[in-house]
């Protein structure tokens, strides 16, 4: 795993944020967790750090955006276009399928049904897009 991992979490859910970061405690995997609720303040808080985040997570039905309109906007700014961005997402739903996609989505999750899997799915996304994925750049991220 990279030294300095971090995914940074988009998720309109605060109950849906707080498993998220028991089920990452639980893989044991050093990797710093930022979050935010929704589409502007994660472009916000992109915008405003000089290092970013190595993965992004992002729940594919914001309740202002869905998760194309997000994509649209982060992968016009060319500082962040080689972030990994995965929907991680309840939707199993075909056509949520291919408009992610459709606006450059990495990969696509459903999140799964109990905790014990969502430990297992985290640690699967998270090691592989941390340490084995590789982008045209390495994107630095804060220890």
């Amino acid at each position: 795993m990279h030294r300095h991992a971090s995914v940074l979490l988009i998720d309109d859910s605060p109950g849906e944020r707080e498993l998220f970061h028991q089920a990452l405690l639980r893989t044991g995997l050093d990797i710093v967790l930022y979050s935010e609720q929704d589409a502007e303040a994660a472009l916000h808080f992109l915008r405003h750090r000089s290092e970013l985040p190595g993965l992004i997570l992002l729940d594919w039905h914001l309740s202002h955006q869905r998760g194309d309109g997000f994509l649209k906007r982060m992968r016009a700014e060319p500082r962040f276009a080689a972030i990994p961005v995965v929907a991680f997402t309840t939707s199993d739903d075909g056509t949520d399928l291919s408009a992610a996609y459709a606006n450059a989505v990495n990969g696509y999750v459903v999140k799964p049904e109990t905790f014990e899997e969502l430990v297992l799915c985290v640690g699967d996304i998270c090691r592989y897009w941390l340490s084995r994925n590789r982008t045209p750049y390495w994107v630095e991220t804060p220890c």
